[in-house]
This record gives C-alpha cells, sequence and structure tokens, in this order.
C-alpha cells in the first residue's frame, strides 16, 4: 500500500480493521490518507466549475471581494507562510457554523456570479458533515470519545473553505511586488493546518508533498474522485503527539497552473484545546482556546509579524 493510502470511507465506518491499520500507521507517521467513496462526487464537480470560472475573471473583479486586515474572508494573491510570500491566489469563505456578530467579518462572493455563492454554500455543507464523521473515525482509531467531536464542535464550529489557484507566474504587477514580501521558493511552504482535520481536493496536477518521520518528503499523489485528509495541530495536541499535524507543502507551478481546494474543519472559538484522555503519558501541552490560537494564525498569514508562524510548540510542557 501507498505510504498515503487511499481508504474506503464507508469500510472505515464498518470499522474494517485493515483500512483502520492503515490510517492508524498514516497518522503517526506524516498525518496524510485519501478517502474514497465519499458520497460528495456531484458536489466536487460543480464547485470545480465555479472555483474554474472565478479564478478566470480578470484581476480588477477579483480584486472587488479582496479580503482586508479586519475580515479574513475574500481574495488574497500575496499570503505569507514562514515569512514569504506563496505562489498562489485564494478565495476564502464561511457557509455555515459560527457567524461573527461583527458586520466586518463576512464572506464575500462576486458580483455576475449568482451561482458561484450557492454551489460554495452546498459543497461547504457536504464537506462539514464528512469531516465531522472523519474527525470521529480518527478518535475511534485511538480510542478517544466521539463524543468529544459534538462537544467541541456541534453547530458552532469555525470551519472555513479555500479555493487555491497555484499559477505559473507571479500575479501581482511589478510595483506591487516591490512593496511586498519575495516570493519563496515554493509555491506553497512548508506548513501545518491549525485545525483537527482538513479536506483537501485536488486537481491531477501534482505537486502536493508531506513530510514523512521515515521517508522524508515524499508526494501525495493526486487520485481521481479522492479527497484527501490531513490531520492538524489541534489533533496533535488532543492525542497527545501520537499523531501528527502534517507538514506539508506545494512545489512551484512551472508549466500548468494548479487548482486545489481544502475544507478546514475547526472547533467553536470557546473549546478548550488539550491533551484527551490518558494517551502518551503525561499531557505534552497546556490546554489553551480554540479562539486565541486561530485568531494568532489567522494574523501572522496576512502579515509579517516578524517571526515563524504561530505554533503549538508555544504550549508545549518543558520536560
Amino acid at each position: 500500500m501507498s505510504a498515503v493510502p487511499t481508504l474506503d470511507f464507508k469500510a472505515l465506518l464498518n470499522k474494517n480493521p485493515e483500512a483502520l491499520h492503515a490510517l492508524d500507521i498514516a497518522c503517526r507517521d506524516h498525518g496524510f490518507f485519501l478517502l474514497s467513496n465519499h458520497g460528495l462526487d456531484n458536489e466536487m464537480k460543480a464547485m470545480w466549475r465555479a472555483t474554474e470560472s472565478f479564478f478566470a475573471l480578470p484581476r480588477s473583479k477579483k480584486l472587488t471581494v479582496q479580503r482586508t486586515e479586519t475580515n479574513p474572508l475574500g481574495y488574497y494573491d500575496r499570503e505569507l507562510t514562514k515569512q514569504k510570500r506563496d505562489l498562489k491566489e485564494v478565495f476564502d469563505f464561511k457557509a455555515g457554523g459560527y457567524q461573527s456578530n461583527n458586520s466586518n467579518i463576512r464572506s464575500q462572493w462576486p458580483a455576475d456570479m449568482p451561482d458561484f455563492k450557492t454551489t460554495m454554500q452546498a459543497y461547504f455543507s457536504v464537506c462539514t458533515q464528512l469531516a465531522a464523521d472523519t474527525t470521529k473515525l480518527v478518535y475511534q482509531s485511538l480510542g478517544l470519545p466521539q463524543e468529544q467531536v459534538d462537544t467541541d464542535y456541534g453547530e458552532q464550529h469555525t470551519s472555513s473553505m479555500r479555493l487555491n489557484y497555484y499559477p505559473t507566474r507571479d500575479p501581482l504587477t511589478e510595483d506591487e511586488q516591490a512593496h511586498v514580501n519575495a516570493l519563496g521558493d515554493m509555491a506553497l511552504h512548508h506548513h501545518t493546518d491549525p485545525g483537527t482535520v482538513t479536506l483537501l481536493v485536488q486537481d491531477d496536477t501534482g505537486g502536493l508533498q508531506a513530510l514523512s518521520l521515515t521517508d522524508g518528503w515524499i508526494d501525495v499523489p493526486p487520485v481521481e474522485g479522492t479527497v484527501v485528509v490531513n490531520l492538524g495541530d489541534a489533533l496533535q495536541v488532543q492525542t497527545n503527539d501520537i499523531y501528527r499535524a502534517a507538514i506539508h507543502r506545494v512545489t512551484k507551478m512551472t508549466e500548468q497552473a494548479r487548482y486545489s481546494t481544502p475544507f478546514f474543519y475547526q472547533p467553536r472559538f470557546d473549546a478548550t484545546i488539550k491533551p484527551l484522555g490518558a494517551l502518551g503519558g503525561e499531557p505534552h501541552y497546556d490546554s489553551f482556546t480554540w479562539r486565541e490560537y486561530i485568531r494568532a494564525r489567522v494574523t501572522d498569514n496576512f502579515e509579517d509579524s516578524g517571526e515563524d508562524d504561530i505554533q503549538i510548540e508555544r504550549y508545549r510542557i518543558a520536560s
């Protein structure tokens, strides 16, 4: 079996021992696995069509829904990872879960594309259910209480979705480039996702890589019709380092642009993130609220704070 296994979602739900074992091995080594038979096929096809239509818009129209320092939702083309600018364009939105009382924080939808909003809302909804079910499966593999998912997430989950477009050339003008961080040597530099699990669909271009404990950087291959699952920081804390937040990156696109769409499954703002149960002996982390952690991560991606991205190492208990 591949280092990044393709697992039948229905087999996992039916507690197939071979599938659960493969999931466990992958989560301990690099934090990635692929799901087939997930039931999202129709929504995925509609999402791909809408995504390509959005990024094909003239840049002037995409900038009408540009994110700001006060609103993290919308279009952006100069995001930072590890203090380096990524070669990509993104569109972030929410279509469910917690709704902010701050009127400045809202999803922005492009004008003259009425089907775009409807398509993305439908896709967000099916991803929410799949992410909750997948998180319960990961908990199950370590004997953690699955009802904890309902407690920490529920209707007030803070999940978000992103459309990624990785072009072959810098989308910024020369004048704009002169006033922002320089591009690095990756389309997306190595990082972990802050939440619990990320559901990603990617086109057939390739370029996504994960850091394996045993094999170093390995490819996460495009497999048609699958959903890529990777673990995030919150899950590494909850499993007390038994499962790994997936360190991953995307290599630069030189000949063909790449599309991908991650759904970030994230807890309620007031959820306490801490090691669950007695896994791994004594707790490796102090507890923290999801609110304090995600606010630091969002701010750090928008502007150069002078340090690497906020990470869970900040909460690690000295041994």
